[in-house]
């Protein structure tokens, strides 16, 4: 076991935490059989991000499996302070069933050691991208639920002032019944509402990127998360990746090779370079039709959601709740609050359906706290007393277990290496 519980306590309680956790994982054994199957897995790696690695764990506290995730180097320098911060208080503050959020977060030791945080989430058994590439098939009601879960959680996310970006098939967590969850929060931000302060365009792997980042944009909205869902929409259907290019500049041509030339007005925000290398170009005419070519089930409904998310100029793009609206969603939701959600129960006199099928947040997330942050200790300091305040009155904190088998490799596991990461951006002359 990584885990055991934390408490002052001498090795030999310590020993007996994590006996006891055998214990109750052993007598987990008896549930559902994907349930089983999970329980006598050991404690393995699942998953490296850019900022983070995720394993697969017993909570001794009751014998689940969990999604342990490990935040390495955190206090480095003070973008990576704030930036893990940032993620942490976003993880606290999630309160939906379509988006990942934290269950627990592991006891800290003392401030001067204090070097990385583990956070403890819901485990997931796949992710879409897996999905997507393994041989399984995917009815046109698993892309509907699918999309419809996207969407309701990006109308949350949203809804709360928050841009992901870095929505693509692989930070879409799916279980065995189709519940699908949007997690890595690593590049996540709050919307900026002054045009005129500049945004990073280090963002979104490329296949997913919105063309206003390709071309340079300086400011961009929580549009470019919708045409990352129109990219993952099509790529569900198709069962490939729709822009599939070699570089930045491919992926912008691949993109006007569907949409067509795009019109000065679309190219506004784009900067002088990028906008110099589609005048440069021949003049083209959309190809939408093709996109019925994707597969039997790129119905007409399908294909009209598809082309309001793929569109060239992001203040035209439609909305994830406006998306929600569109008759193409109407099974989807069905499907879902029929026999997924935890929003809707059943009674003996039938299904008793919420008020509010795609809730929003209010207030909004408030990153007002990071305009004082100011040096490495400052936050730090920050930080350890945050996770502490989030402890009280929980449960029996959690610590790493230095005696478990798998201690070792948790303990070197790293972050994603830069061949890992996606591209930089362009650089327009």
């Amino acid at each position: 076991m990584a885990l055991c519980g934390a408490a002052a306590a001498a090795p030999a309680q310590v020993q007996a935490a994590a006996a006891a956790a055998v214990k109750a994982h052993h007598h987990h054994q008896h549930s559902h059989h994907l349930q089983q199957q999970l329980d006598i897995e050991p404690d393995r790696p699942i998953g490296y991000g850019a900022f983070g690695v995720v394993w697969s764990v017993t909570d001794p506290r009751d014998g689940k499996r969990v999604a342990l995730k490990k935040m390495p180097n955190v206090f480095q320098n003070l973008v990576s302070c704030k930036r893990v911060f940032r993620e942490l208080k976003m993880l606290c503050f999630f309160k939906h069933d379509n988006v990942l959020s934290a269950l627990d977060i592991l006891q800290p030791p003392h401030i001067d050691y204090f070097e990385e945080i583990y956070v403890v989430t819901e485990l997931m058994q796949s992710d879409l991208h897996k999905i997507i590439v393994s041989p399984q098939p995917l009815s046109s009601d698993h892309v509907k639920v699918f999309l419809y879960q996207i969407l309701r959680g990006l109308k949350y996310l949203h809804s709360a002032g928050i841009l992901h970006r870095d929505i693509k098939p692989g930070n879409l967590l799916v279980n065995s019944n189709c519940v699908l969850k949007i997690c890595d929060f690593g590049l996540a931000r709050v919307e900026e509402l002054d045009e005129s302060r500049h945004m990073t365009q280090e963002v979104v792997t490329q296949y997913y990127r919105a063309p206003e980042i390709l071309m340079g944009s300086r400011h961009y909205s929580n549009a470019i998360d919708i045409w990352s869902v129109g990219c993952i929409f099509a790529e569900l259907l198709g069962r490939r990746i729709l822009f599939q290019a070699q570089s930045p500049i491919q992926q912008l041509d691949l993109i006007t090779d569907l949409l067509g030339t795009p019109s000065l007005e679309a190219m506004r925000t784009a900067c002088e370079g990028a906008r110099a290398h589609i005048l440069r170009g021949p003049h083209k005419q959309p190809s939408l039709p093709v996109l019925y070519t994707l597969s039997s089930q790129a119905t007409h409904e399908a294909v009209h959601l598809l082309c309001r998310m793929l569109v060239f100029d992001p203040s035209k793009r439609i909305s994830a709740k406006d998306a929600l609206a569109h008759p193409y969603l109407d099974e989807g939701r069905l499907r879902y609050h029929t026999c997924m959600c935890k929003c809707c129960y059943t009674t003996s006199s039938g299904r008793v359906y919420t008020s509010d099928f795609e809730p929003v947040t209010n207030p909004k997330f408030d990153d007002g706290f990071e305009k004082n942050l100011t040096s490495v200790r400052q936050v730090k300091e920050i930080i350890h007393q945050f996770i502490l305040e989030q402890q009280k009155g929980n449960r029996v904190p959690l610590c790493i277990n230095p005696q478990s088998a798998a201690f070792k490799s948790f303990i070197s596991s790293t972050v994603a290496q830069p061949s890992e990461m996606p591209p930089s951006p362009l650089v327009w002359e």
